[in-house]
């Protein structure tokens, strides 16, 4: 793979080192200061605001299938499994493997990630989404592992428009966006009946954006309020079930649902001197998450939710013409709790009969606090060589109060039989973590538009609250590490007139890695390995036609020796990693006011479990998306989602109760809208 890379990375060299345009676009992903990309070293994403309206996305996956490396398994209404550089991780603490960020705040504390946090953001009025992949910079902290995105509410702007939307499935959409001098709104409220039995959903979404300008300083707030009620559709199940047209629509759980809540503050404070650059942003989140586990025997409901306040402090100074630092301190405090309980016998065998109780399972809450500081230094030491470096230290503790009786016992008191209950609770207690990160980088243009970059770096992620203390079986206790990871990265960028383009090779090693064993413990033993390539490019071939693409191939592989089911699976593939997916769009603007979208995307096969027995296939699937400017204020638009009406799954899974299951992919359905500007 390494000889291909080093030959594309010549190719592209020779091609475009005459070219001398710029792209000026600016993120604040990486440093929390605007940046142009071109200036980063790293491999940045950008979903724009052109690409959002033209998606009009109704959920986060259609968006985000458009970014290199970036892989959202879409489940059931607005929930979905996240990769970035990785598998699609799961389990209790499968989300730490990410920081989803909306304005540069993590949506939830650092302990206390959802992996489906990101419908808490208010993606679909979003100026734009940004996404780092790999590692992220010593400015992210925990869970910046394999990536880091960030949602960005729309500005203060002098436009007012309203957009409707109906679809399929007795969908609809109402958006709303104002503002005055100083004050913007952007709120959305969405109804979607669900092409399944007993999956509708309705959410609601407002961000307000405030600012104000003093001769020295400057304040920026923003507040973004949600609310999701869903009626949840699991699994079906059986092999190639997606592609049977009479199981597609089945909802095997009707009785689930997922009802959230959340609310975020902030506010940025800027001291701007003539030297240098103080920052500081305080911030105050809420979230409350009641769902039933329709995935679990019994179908528990669990009942979580977290209110947690912190702050952000940035120095920004020049220490010389080319010499650039940022030193800064990151805190917050949190009060979460997590409750589980079952009201009604559990079905099934007598062995789960006997083990899974109905009564409560867990109650517990946990007071945690984070303090970081971080320093980070960019060195220009040319006008082409570019030299970074950071460093990072991370103290997490938990303050853990169980609320029930310790032990795999019923809430009584009473033993399960057939080896005592599945839900163990550990006794109160204290846990501390502490992390160190760093990066490392280089970027030399070889020429004005063009450049070619190395980046290491050193990610973790402390163990989540419910790898500590949900646990299972006999285990009273857990011994769990932060996971880590490293990761080296070469790439080349840049763009000429008609071409932007990023192509980049990828190596990460991760260890300490927290997984639920065959005892049904929860331990921190695991490794991996990821390496990869990616290319992103955006070609114009003239005014009319232009082409983007996004493209992966990917291995992600078991270090670690672990015999499942009679089978070692250390070198098989980590279980849903396609090696490779992509997409590709072809625009035609035949007028300034209209332009057609007709994308493709890949997705390759992947195995369905660590043995690598079972495999789902892969899908290919089109979309075509029209648009045409009626008028100044109005335009119209329609999207054809899976034009062809492939039998596809979203998501495949394997478990050995019931074997292969699928969350089917959506027919072909048709969107359409109109939004006024004024």
């Amino acid at each position: 793979m390494i000889n291909k890379v080093s030959m594309s990375l010549a190719l592209l060299v020779a091609t475009f080192s005459s070219a001398a345009a710029n792209i000026d676009e600016v993120v604040t992903v990486a440093t929390r200061a605007e940046s142009n990309v071109a200036d980063l070293i790293g491999s940045v994403s950008v979903v724009d605001k052109k690409a959002l309206t033209t998606v009009s996305h109704a959920h986060l996956q259609q968006a985000l299938s458009q970014v290199a490396g970036v892989n959202l398994h879409r489940g059931n209404g607005q929930e979905y499994l996240p990769a970035v550089r990785s598998p699609v991780l799961t389990g209790a603490g499968g989300c730490g493997g990410f920081l989803m960020q909306e304005d540069g705040i993590p949506l939830r504390p650092a302990g206390f990630c959802n992996i489906n946090e990101l419908f808490e953001a208010n993606t679909e009025m979003a100026q734009r989404i940004e996404v780092l992949r790999g590692t992220g910079t010593v400015l992210h902290g925990s869970n910046a592992m394999h990536g880091v995105v960030n949602v960005v509410t729309p500005e203060i702007s002098e436009t007012s428009s309203l957009g409707v939307e109906l679809g399929a499935n007795d969908y609809g959409r109402l958006k709303f966006q104002s503002a005055t001098e100083t004050l913007g709104v952007a709120a959305n409220f969405t109804r979607d009946g669900g092409y399944r039995h007993d999956s509708s959903f309705g959410q609601q979404k407002v961000s307000l954006r405030h600012a104000f300008k003093g001769a020295d300083m400057q304040v920026d707030s923003g507040l973004t309020v949600t609310n999701l009620n869903q009626e949840t559709a699991g699994f079906i199940e059986g092999l190639d079930a997606y592609k049977d047209n009479a199981l597609v629509k089945q909802n095997l759980n009707p009785e689930a649902y997922r009802d959230v809540r959340s609310a975020r503050a902030w506010s940025r404070i800027s001291k701007l001197e003539q030297n240098y650059d103080l920052v500081v942003t305080p911030y105050i989140r809420y979230s409350q998450m009641d769902f039933l586990q329709h995935f679990l025997p019994g179908d528990p409901l669990e009942e979580n939710g977290q209110k947690s306040l912190g702050v952000q402090v940035g120095y920004y100074r020049a220490l010389s013409q080319t010499i650039n630092v940022i030193a800064g301190f990151d805190a917050e405090i949190t009060d979460a709790y997590l409750k589980q309980s079952q009201d009604a016998p559990t079905r099934g065998s007598a062995f789960f009969q006997e083990t899974i109780p109905e009564g409560q399972h867990y109650d517990y809450q946990v007071d945690a606090t984070m303090a970081a500081p971080f320093m980070h230094l960019q060195w220009d030491i040319s006008d082409r060589l570019s030299l970074l470096g950071g460093l990072r230290f991370e103290s997490m503790r938990y303050d853990y109060s169980n609320n029930m009786l310790a032990g795999r016992s019923r809430a009584d008191g009473t033993e399960c039989g057939r080896g005592g209950c599945r839900y163990s609770r550990p006794a109160s207690g204290e846990d501390e973590f502490n992390n160190w990160s760093s990066n490392l980088g280089a970027q030399f243009k070889i020429a004005a538009s063009h450049s070619v970059f190395i980046r290491l770096a050193r990610g973790f992620r402390a163990p989540q609250a419910t790898e500590l203390y949900r646990l299972q079986r006999a285990q009273q206790i857990t011994d769990l590490d932060s996971e880590s990871i490293d990761s080296v990265e070469l790439g080349i960028s840049g763009n000429a007139e008609a071409l932007s383009y990023n192509l980049a090779l990828y190596h990460m090693e991760k260890d300490h890695v927290i997984f639920r064993d065959s005892s049904f413990f929860n331990v921190s033993n695991g490794n991996t390995e990821h390496q990869g390539i990616e290319l992103a490019l955006d070609y114009a071939f003239n005014p009319q036609w232009s082409l983007g693409l996004s493209a992966t191939e990917a291995r992600h592989t078991y270090l670690n020796s672990l015999v499942l089911s009679d089978v070692n699976i250390r070198g098989n593939d980590v279980d849903t990693a396609p090696r490779r997916f992509s997409s590709a769009r072809l625009t035609w603007t035949p007028v300034s006011e209209m332009d057609l979208e007709l994308e493709w995307q890949s997705m390759g096969g992947y195995y369905l479990n660590p043995e690598n027995l079972h495999q789902y296939e892969g899908h290919d699937l089109v979309h075509l998306r029209m648009g045409w400017a009626v008028s100044d204020s109005l335009r119209v638009y329609a999207n054809v989602s899976n034009l062809t009406d492939e039998h596809y799954a979203e998501r495949a899974d394997y478990t050995s109760f019931s074997q292969e299951r699928y969350f089917p992919g959506t027919p072909r359905s048709l969107q359409v809208g109109a939004q006024w500007a004024w």
